[in-house]
């Protein structure tokens, strides 16, 4: 070794080392923090029962990137509770010895199913550490109601209705309404199975679009009822029939099994300060006779002239989460990176209105700026792995196509893994493909492996309206992508040629993504959409899962330890500017090179190769 090397490998093992020492100092004194803040909190007698946390809105999955200088002069609305920050919070619930559990109130959940199912799943994790999960909600329809029956208890007003009603789709079809205004729409697709653009081409359902809308439907539903069914002590069938009964009142919702106390929410104190015998509380009896009595509220609860009955203690985050006990853990200086996907796949930047309005346009995910952000965590040292959160329903195959190339270099260098929101199809699931591991809920939307092509054609529209367009054009295909007159049988050929091309492009990525043979992937694709549970039985995803169980499995994937005295680093990566980024090498002679090169042997100069592969793979 020469001297250039030998100094190289010194400062690089001094770096490391300091690193190492910083690290546990850091970590030393975080700990002799939270052991000063738990003293004080055990010498002050802080003691909660039960924190209150409101879910409300779409529940997005991760927190909104930090609003500009401007967006924060402007009077817009507070950004919605996200998962991550839902989960954070459960953490320190869970660590904290000083209470007892978490009342949740819900109101107006628009989310989706995958994200329902991501929320159960957090309420479950809560109860898998010993807290009690008690839900609150005046609202009992399927989105609520999934999300209480993964709780403790539930409760829910004496005025309140047992509406879940089971599930329903509808498909508005356009292409009578837009032929009486003179618009005609031509369609491509890869197969029948790509309705993505039937509304606007067909009149009606075809074959393809109802079976695909009800393998959808009937895999949902019964991962509903099958659901809600085991938290309630039920059976499939039983809850179907009473879902089939429905609506029902609160007294016999409670009668039945469905709900367990009836109590407005200022009687909340009271009911969860009396205890729990055989899955109903005393104070909850006199609450139950009332109701199926049609007393009115002021006999809902029997009070004592002579003492008032005991309360339990609640309170809010803001004012609980500086007096939970806290619990010390050592953290690693490598983090997992997220960068999320989210809308429609277009090529240029990202676009991300402060509002969802439909003046100010609606969630894009560019090229530019995907691209831009993974070439960028590329060269972070420090990041041990990557997760990729991806909720579309897909977009331009050109910009899909250049995102995935980059994730694909990134996945040679440090593990990717695709994490999928309440959707990941079509381009949404080509990103997806070239991830070293693919985690979905079991509610998902994935799949959709195809491609298609929409052409609106507007020539009667514009006769009917006697505007006369003149056209002058060189070249004969200058008009391919024209509005002016419908295809033609030559153009047709010609877009379906293209087509048939960037099909199986897109399914030869996904062979080499998923290891799968190509010839054997044409029933499951060709435009064919799935729940994530039907995904994994296709071996389209690797497992099921929250966020939480994503950055486990990433920190694996990354030789990170996932123990419980352990905290893993979880950074969120937001665009910043518009620059440019180059490449780094990709090509497999770079690669070699890269291996065989005299700096990477100087990193085990001195020691023990018996952890070296003993071959090496590329994939």
């Amino acid at each position: 070794m020469n001297e250039t090397s030998k100094q190289r490998t010194f400062w690089r093992e001094l770096r490391r080392e300091l690193g190492e020492l910083w690290q546990a100092l850091s970590d030393a004194w975080a700990a002799a923090g939270i052991n000063f803040r738990n003293q004080i909190r055990r010498w002050r007698r802080a003691r909660l029962d039960y924190i209150v946390i409101t879910l409300s809105g779409p529940l997005p999955e991760r927190a909104a990137p930090p609003r500009g200088f401007l967006e924060r002069r402007l009077p817009l609305p507070a950004p919605p509770l996200s998962l991550e920050q839902l989960n954070d919070r459960l953490q320190a619930v869970a660590d904290a010895a000083n209470v007892t559990g978490v009342l949740f109130v819900l109101r107006g959940i628009t989310a989706d199913l995958a994200t329902l199912q991501n929320v159960r799943r957090s309420i479950r994790r809560l109860r898998e550490a010993g807290k009690e999960a008690v839900v609150f909600t005046a609202e009992l329809d399927l989105a609520h109601y999934y999300v209480a029956s993964a709780a403790d208890r539930i409760v829910a007003p004496p005025s309140a209705q047992f509406n879940l009603l089971g599930l329903r789709t509808e498909v508005v079809f356009l292409k009578d309404t837009l032929a009486k205004i003179g618009v005609g729409a031509d369609v491509v697709q890869i197969s029948p199975y790509k309705t993505a653009f039937n509304p606007l081409a067909q009149s009606d359902l075809t074959p393809e679009h109802r079976a695909q809308l009800e393998w959808l439907l009937d895999d949902e539903y019964d991962m509903l009822t099958a659901d809600m069914a085991a938290d309630r002590h039920l059976t499939p069938a039983a809850l179907q029939a009473l879902i089939d009964q429905a609506p029902h009142f609160p007294a016999d919702a409670l009668r039945r099994g469905l709900i367990d106390h009836v109590a407005y929410e200022d009687q909340l104190a009271e009911l969860l300060a009396a205890p729990v015998a055989g899955g109903e509380s005393a104070a909850d009896e006199p609450a139950a006779a009332a109701n199926a009595a049609a007393a009115p509220p002021a006999e809902t609860t029997a009070v004592s002239e002579s003492a008032p009955p005991p309360k339990a203690r609640l309170a809010v985050w803001n004012e609980a989460y500086a007096l939970l006990l806290e619990k010390p853990r050592r953290r690693s200086r490598r983090f997992i990176g997220v960068i999320s996907l989210e809308g429609l796949i277009t090529m240029g930047p990202s676009r991300q209105p402060p509002l969802d309005l439909p003046l100010l346009g609606t969630v894009t995910a560019g090229e530019q700026t995907l691209a831009r952000l993974l070439r960028k965590v590329e060269t972070l040292d420090n990041m041990a792995a990557l997760i990729l959160h991806v909720d579309s329903g897909g977009g331009s195959a050109l910009a899909s196509d250049l995102i995935a190339r980059e994730i694909e270099r990134l996945n040679h260098k440090k593990p990717v893994l695709a994490y999928m929101g309440n959707r990941a199809a079509s381009g949404g699931y080509y990103v997806s493909a070239p991830a070293r591991h693919i985690m979905s809920q079991r509610g998902t939307i994935t799949g959709s492996i195809g491609v298609i092509m929409l052409r609106l054609h507007t020539s009667e529209l514009y006769g009917r309206l006697g505007v006369n367009r003149v056209t002058l054009q060189k070249g004969q295909r200058a008009g391919l992508y024209s509005d002016a007159q419908p295809l033609t049988e030559a153009e047709r050929a010609l877009l379906w040629d293209g087509i048939v091309e960037n099909y199986e492009r897109f399914k030869a990525f996904v062979a080499r993504g998923r290891g799968l043979p190509a010839e054997t992937l044409d029933p499951i694709c060709e435009g064919r959409v799935w729940t994530g549970q039907q995904a994994l039985e296709h071996k389209l995803v690797d497992s099921h899962g929250d966020f939480v169980e994503a950055v486990r499995q990433a920190a694996e994937l990354a030789g990170l330890p996932t123990d419980d005295a352990h905290e893993v680093s979880v950074v969120n990566i937001f665009p910043r500017s518009n620059a440019y980024t180059l490449p780094q090498a990709f090509e497999l002679p770079q690669e070699i090179n890269r291996w065989l090169s005299a700096e990477w042997l100087d990193e085990f100069n001195g020691r023990t190769l018996w952890l070296l592969p003993y071959t090496i793979k590329f994939k």
